[in-house]
């Protein structure tokens, strides 16, 4: 058997009724999806309910895949620990899915922290399918901080191991929507918000499992939603595998997108390889914008090539323009894989005698050295999409007001702490964000007294 079929929930607590008292028949056409879900799944008699929550453990760089044999649970933090859970997990599926990882190399797996008390993005969907079905095993996965791609080439993981091993699983995508769908919701308000419960409820709609790609971090970020790797793994699990897809509802009256739709397998379809497709799509724009990248960010493509390759560092080439042999700055590399950061080192002012040699440096840099992530690996390196920021000198400024987010980065200093943020990145709206991220990047206290700085830089793609 293989994964018989899928399910796209939420999981706000207070749909539960001893959490909502009441205040559940606000949301009563996501109770009665639910309740449809879950009469559905019980129907199915799965040997086993594999959930990804994105309450569970979740690193940066790794899936973790809630270990041994038994979990509990409850509500006690929502005030009601009367509803709680028991859980035994399929140690069996979870050892085959952490033995297919480690032939690869994938990042995942049981390591780390030891969870024995599930989340309630793990319970909530549980309450309901309890209700109807007492018998199946469970499987919890948590997300990771790594690109969409590699949450894809989970399911497809996951999707060989429930093969190999012959289970009837349901796959339980756990995972709310946007956050910032009111004025009045306990988030706010972004335009990003109903953007993107109307874009992936249509794209869950028709199983037009590809079109995840096409949601990119910063619009992600902005849309405040939990549930868009979830929803990721999941497709991932059918790959190369037609669906029927159903919407039951969906609702936004608490400020924040509630969705639920079934998907039900049917055929085999090589026209859904979806990874692939995105891929080589990938791979043609990322060959043309090399072909036109300027030569500050060819400089910077040599660097890291040779040196991942090489282990050696480049001298600067006899080709490259006076401009960048004669002038000094500051100068940030950027780099992305697939659409997330995978390093970003620079410098605010210039320590070389050249731009060309500061661009060297920071390319090794950002490359090997980001503390956030591992050094990039040689079968990275095609799917590397990189920039350069030339900075210019940093002034001082005596008000927040002399800012502006899309022209200006920011230097925070308190001390001899300081945190510096480029402009116009993906999510970065306002000035008061802007600061706030910087003053976090430099380690400086909400209350701490600071001065500030801003700058301009050319970016070079």
């Amino acid at each position: 058997m293989s994964v018989i079929a899928a399910y796209m929930v939420p999981h706000p607590p207070m749909i539960v009724p001893s959490v909502g008292r009441g205040d559940e028949s606000r949301v009563e056409l996501t109770v009665r999806s639910y309740e449809k879900a879950a009469e559905e799944i019980a129907s199915l008699k799965p040997d086993t309910i594999i959930i990804s929550s994105p309450h569970s453990i979740m690193y940066s760089d790794y899936f973790h895949i809630s270990p041994g044999r038994h979990a509990v649970g409850s509500f006690a933090s929502f005030n009601a620990p009367d509803v709680s859970f028991s859980e035994d997990y399929d140690e069996e599926l979870v050892d085959e899915i952490c033995t297919l990882a480690d032939k690869i190399d994938f990042p995942a797996g049981t390591l780390g922290q030891k969870d024995s008390r599930l989340d309630h993005g793990t319970m909530v969907p549980l309450y309901f399918i309890r209700k109807k079905l007492s018998s199946c095993k469970i499987v919890r996965l948590g997300l990771s901080g790594l690109p969409l791609t590699d949450h894809y080439r989970f399911g497809q993981l996951i999707k060989e191991a429930v093969d190999n091993l012959n289970r009837r699983v349901v796959y339980i995508a756990s995972g709310d929507l946007s956050h910032k769908l009111q004025t009045y919701g306990p988030y706010g308000f972004a335009p990003e918000g109903p953007e993107y419960d109307k874009r992936i409820m249509d794209v869950c709609g028709r199983a037009a499992f590809g079109e995840l790609f096409d949601f990119n971090e910063g619009f992600l970020s902005k849309a405040a939603e939990c549930g868009h790797k979830s929803f990721v793994i999941m497709a991932g699990a059918f790959d190369g595998i037609s669906v029927k897809a159903t919407e039951y509802s969906h609702e936004d009256v608490t400020g924040v997108g509630y969705g639920i739709c079934s998907f039900i397998p049917q055929s085999s379809d090589h026209t859904r390889h979806f990874l692939n497709t995105y891929l080589d799509k990938l791979d043609a724009e990322l060959k043309e914008k090399r072909e036109q990248s300027d030569e500050y960010v060819r400089l910077a493509r040599q660097t890291i090539e040779t040196y991942i390759k090489e282990r050696k560092i480049i001298s600067v080439p006899d080709s490259v323009s006076k401009e960048l042999l004669t002038k000094k700055a500051g100068a940030f590399v950027s780099i992305h894989k697939q659409g997330a950061l995978r390093g970003c080192i620079g410098t605010i002012l210039p320590t070389k005698a050249n731009i060309a040699e500061e661009i060297i440096g920071n390319a090794i840099s950002a490359s090997t050295t980001d503390p956030r992530f591992d050094p990039i690996t040689p079968d990275e390196l095609p799917w590397l999409d990189i920039n350069v920021d030339i900075l210019s000198e940093p002034e001082d400024i005596s008000s927040p007001d002399m800012l502006d987010v899309k022209k200006y980065g920011v230097i925070v200093t308190s001390g001899y702490k300081r945190g510096l943020l480029l402009p116009d990145l993906d999510g970065v709206d306002s000035i008061e964000q802007q600061i706030s991220i910087a003053m976090k990047k430099g380690g400086i206290g909400e209350h701490e007294k600071y001065s500030l700085q801003r700058f301009e830089v050319i970016r070079h793609v």
